[in-house]
Order: structure tokens, then sequence, then C-alpha cells
């Protein structure tokens, strides 16, 4: 059992670091369980059992991860979700934001996790009702990001139909929407840009500063406790003092007193305490123009500008914008076994764009996005020699008309940080063994305070086995309500369907009815499909009373013999009679009659069918 669980974690570790590798969409700090669901869902639909195999789909049809990763960014969201909690922000926390701002202070707010756009817009809604609309647009400004695309490209349109609207009041949403189409309403023009969408990855990027408030509501249950923390050290630091953090209800901040207070902890909102901000965030390095014809001063400035990249200790290599080496400095040659003969060749001929790691593809996207990635603890092994431990920087380099000019991979040696965190790690280990020798040397002493220890523990265990439990809870809540409105939809579109057919079955058999002459349908059998009110009125048959009996076995007054070969005729041709067939017959009364008989292929088409009609000219008196 054991071994089954340790290969199963394998290989979707794996598929993880390719998805990584592949398109740059890092889910390691996502919990595994329901990651694990959420992936199985799609290998599921597209019939795939086996991680790797699913990797191979991925490998070879670009389009399958679109559709994945709309299956693991569950886009859940809503206008004024959980009514109290907006209720108590609009009452309490707003008005202090907007009080304690100046006059003209721009008021910054972030919706981070946004999906498509519902809660942003439900800030605006909350802060345009406190300040009114026209002071709204002169001061409010409201960021709404998601690392979903497709998500956010829906948020861009600020279009959403009625159903989504039902949470909003009808008074909000006849003052802050506009009726579009049918059944659509859009967010009012002037508002909307205030409000600014953007790709953002919580887990990655840098975070939008100066905040005055965050909203961040059910997303960070989908991270597993480092990533968590790492995240909120990040809110923390986009956050100005006294600026206010807006959770889900099945979020909560229980061991971060030192950096933030419980406004309230019923509503998952929290107040940023006064102190550091910590680390700054760098932003893509920018090259100087620099002019090629000027004298002897830039000319030994530009060579000791290159000779400082030269001896930096960092290694650097310095691809232009078709991926041709443009340099390559000392630290580089000299970790990577490169030389000056590499200049002017392409990046990708060299054994380091894959090897520690793929880095091609990376590049890739940088010059896409035009914004640094960073790789971290990168391995790199040699024969005989111990493994080293890098850090790679990939940035794009702009000049100063701000156009992409190439990319620049620093690579930072972190082998003596990762051996110095490892031995810390072994002090640390020696001092725990240290500190419980003296633990049971002074246990007599401390037996009751252990038992309270003991108590405390198990009380913040059960405390956190039960959050672990709300948040699994609320993401299978979440993949039903999601389901559901799938289910809803495609039973909309039954309906639709059925309610067309109906329509068409009435129309078709409104026009049998009232044709006064008598038509006869048959299938490709010449067996009897259809038979209408004027064949009835004729010859005294009931529909139900000849359906699915072969016509020519019939007797009814009609001599049918004759027949046969021109209806065998028009099915085996697809082509019209040209000439109606005269003939004698005898209706229901028993009386002669003298009848037209035409023939025409059902639909147009050979081999589906035969449509006889059968016009009465007239009685023969006998």
């Amino acid at each position: 059992m054991n071994e089954d669980v340790a290969e199963y974690s394998e290989e979707l570790e794996e598929l993880l670091a390719f998805l990584r590798d592949a398109r740059g969409f890092d889910f390691s700090g996502y919990k595994r369980s329901s990651l694990s669901r959420r992936i199985r869902k799609r290998m599921q639909d597209v019939g795939i059992e086996q991680f790797a195999d699913y990797r191979d789909l991925l490998e070879t049809n670009s389009a399958e991860f679109g559709a994945l990763f709309n299956t693991i960014l569950i886009n859940v969201t809503g206008f004024l979700r959980d009514p109290s909690a907006w209720q108590y922000l609009q009452r309490e926390v707003l008005p202090q934001i907007i009080e304690r701002a100046g006059a003209d202070e721009e008021l910054r707010l972030w919706s981070a996790g946004c999906s498509t756009g519902e809660e942003a817009y439900s800030l605006a809604i909350a802060f345009a009702e406190l300040m009114g609309a026209d002071r709204f647009a002169e001061r409010v400004k409201i960021y709404g990001t998601d690392v979903d695309e497709e998500a956010l490209h829906q948020a861009r349109t600020g279009v959403y139909h009625a159903k989504a609207l039902e949470a909003v009041p009808d008074e909000l949403r006849e003052k802050y929407f506009e009726r579009i189409g049918v059944g659509n309403f859009v967010f009012r023009p002037d508002l909307r840009r205030r409000v600014i969408f953007g790709r953002h990855d919580i887990t990655r990027d840098a975070p939008i500063s100066r905040l005055h408030l965050l909203s961040c509501r059910n997303t960070l249950m989908y991270f597993n406790v480092e990533t968590q923390m790492q995240i909120i050290d990040r809110f923390h630091f986009a956050l100005r003092e006294s600026g206010y953090l807006f959770l889900g209800k099945a979020e909560m901040l229980l061991s971060d007193g030192e950096r933030f207070d419980v406004a309230n902890m019923r509503q998952r909102v929290f107040r940023r305490r006064p102190g550091e901000t910590g680390p700054l965030y760098q932003p893509a390095i920018r090259f100087e123009r620099v002019d090629p014809v000027a004298g002897t001063a830039d000319a030994r400035r530009r060579q000791l500008r290159d000779l400082t990249v030269d001896v930096d200790p960092n290694g650097i290599i310095a691809l232009d914008r078709d991926g041709t080496v443009a340099l390559i400095n000392g630290q580089a040659r000299a970790a990577f076994a490169l030389s000056d003969t590499d200049v002017g060749r392409p990046f990708r001929d060299l054994e380091i764009s894959y090897r520690p790691t793929e880095l091609r593809s990376v590049i890739e996207r940088v010059q896409a996005e035009l914004r640094p990635l960073r790789i971290n603890a990168v391995e790199l092994h040699r024969l005989h020699e111990d493994a080293q431990y890098f850090d790679i920087l990939i940035q794009p380099l702009f000049g100063m008309d701000r156009a992409l000019r190439g990319t620049a991979l620093v690579f930072i040696d972190t082998t003596r940080t990762t051996q110095m965190q490892r031995e810390l790690k072994r002090s640390r280990e020696d001092l725990e063994t240290a500190y419980e020798e003296l633990q049971s040397t002074n246990e007599e002493l401390e037996t009751t305070n252990e038992e309270l220890q003991s108590s405390i523990e198990e009380l913040e265990t059960t405390n956190e086995e039960l959050q672990s439990t709300n948040e699994e809870l609320e993401t299978t809540n979440e993949e039903l309500q999601s389901g559901n409105e799938e289910l809803e939809t495609m039973n909309e579109e039954m309906r639709n369907r059925s309610a067309e057919l109906d329509e068409a079955r009435s129309f078709l058999e409104g026009i049998l009815t009232s044709v006064a002459a008598a038509v006869i349908v048959l299938d490709q059998g010449l067996k009897v499909r259809a038979w209408n009110r004027g064949a009835h009125e004729i010859w005294g048959l009931r529909f139900d009373e000849v359906e699915g009996q072969s016509f020519f076995d019939l007797q009814f007054g009609l001599p049918t013999e004759p027949l046969y070969d021109f209806a065998v005729r028009c099915l085996a041709s697809g082509v019209r009679s040209e000439v109606p067939f005269e003939m004698q017959a005898v209706n229901r009364l028993g009386t002669g009659i003298r009848c037209t008989v035409s023939f025409s292929p059902l639909n147009g088409n050979r081999d589906e069918g035969v449509v006889i009609l059968i016009e009465q000219e007239g009685d023969i008196r006998r």
C-alpha cells in the first residue's frame, strides 16, 4: 500500500513539474488532495487513467492545457457573496477607510483571485454607495487580479447574465448596471474605468502596494500552510498601516497576531498592525541607450561596464531578441564550461539551455509576457564533484524606447547558502536534542505545566483539523456548485431543443392535415410512415391502423400493384415522377373515383423514402 502511494505522489509531482516548466503555472503550493481530485476529473473526461499518459496528451495537444487549467482553477464567485460579511464591511470598515484618508487621497483596493470580476465590482458598488458615483470616479482605484486569463477576459467586459445578478438588490442593479440584449447587463462604463484587471500569481508575482483594502476570499484555502504563510507575507507588505484584509468564510489568521489585529473574526476581517513592510520587489532590468559614435570617454565607460559585468560574481549570459548569445561573463564561462567561441551561437544549441533545467520555454515566456521570472534551487551535478545549487533569474532587457532588446540570464550560486542551511538544520537538531535532555531533567518540576501545554496543543491540533476539514468541505461545495451550474445549463438547452422539436412537429402535422389530397409517406422498406386526413377521408383508414404496414399489402380500394414500379424507381433514383399516373379506385363509400398519383423522393434524397400524392378528380357514375 505504501509503495502505491509513493508511486502515485511521484507521478503527480512529475506532472506538476511539467506544467510549471511548459506553461509557467506553478501549483507546488496547492493542496495535493484538492489538486489531485481536479486533475483526475479532467483525466476522466478525456478517458485517461495514468498521470504519465495524461502528460503525453499535453505534449501533443496544446489545447488541452486550457481545459486542464479551467478545471483546476474553479471560478466559483458571485456578487455580494456572504451578505452578512458585506453588510459589516459597508457599515463598519469602509467608512473608517474613507474617514482616515485625506480629502483628495486616492483609495487603493485590490481584489486578489477575482475570477470573473464579481468581487471587484461588488467593492465598486459598496464604495460608490458610501461616497457617491462622482467622488468614487475621482478617488477610488480597484485592481482585480487572477491567474486565469479566460476568467479575466470575462471580467474586463463587465457583462453578466441576469442570473448572476440575483444577489444584487433591484435598486442597486438598476443604479449600477445597464441592460444589453436579452437577459444581459453591463456594469456602468463611467465607474468601470476605475476597475483595472490583470493577470497576477499571488504565490510568485510582486504584490500591489500602498493598499487601503485587500480582498482575497476563498482563495488561500487551495494552498498548503507554507504557501499560505508566504502569501500572507506579501499581503502584509501590500497593505499600508491600518489597512484591512478581507478573507473568505473558510479562511482565518489564527497565528499572526504580531502583524494583524482581528477586526471581526466571524466576518473574516483583519487590520494590519504598524510595523516593517518586508522585502522590496525589484523590477526588470533596463539598459540605457549608448551612442556608438561617442568619444573616448564614452568608450572607456563602455569598456569599464563590460569589465564590471565580466568580473561579476554571478554568472551572466545575455541573448539578443533572436536568441543568439551576445555576452558570456567570466563566472558563467567557468561555471558551465563555456567559452568566447560560444558567443554568436544560438542559445538553444548550448547544453546550458536544457541542463540542469529547461530554460528555452522560460525565455519564450519572459519575452512574451515582458516580465522577469525566477527559478529557485536548481541543482547541478558534475562527475566526481559535489552538487552545486543556483537560483536563475531570467529578465527582459529594454532600451530607452521601451522596446525589447534581449534577455539576460543571471545564475546566482546558492551552494554555500544551501550548505549553511543544512548545517543550521543539523545544529538546530542538536539544540533540540539538548533541550529535550534538559526538559527530561526538569520533568518532575514542570509536570503540571506540561499537562496544561499538552491540553493546549491538543486543542490547537483539533482546531487546525477542523479548519482543514472546513476548507475541504468548502472546496467540495464549490466543485458541486460548479457542476450543478453546468447541469442547469445543459438542462436549459435540452428544454429549448425539445420546444423547438414540438413546434416543428405541430407545424408539419398542421400542413399534412390541411392538405385535401391524400398524402402517404413510405420509408425505405415501403412501409407507411405518414397517412394524412385526406387519405382517411377518401378510404376510411386511420393512421394508427396502417402505421408500419407495407403499403402494397393494404386492401383499401386503391389498386396498388400498378404503383409498385413507380415507387421503387423513385426510391432508387431520388427523382420525382414527371407525369402523374392516372387510375381508377373505389372510395370508403364504395363509389368509383378517378385519381392521379405522383411520386416524390423524401427530403429530395435517394434511399430515404417516398412521398405519394393522390388527388381525387371526380366520381365515376355507374
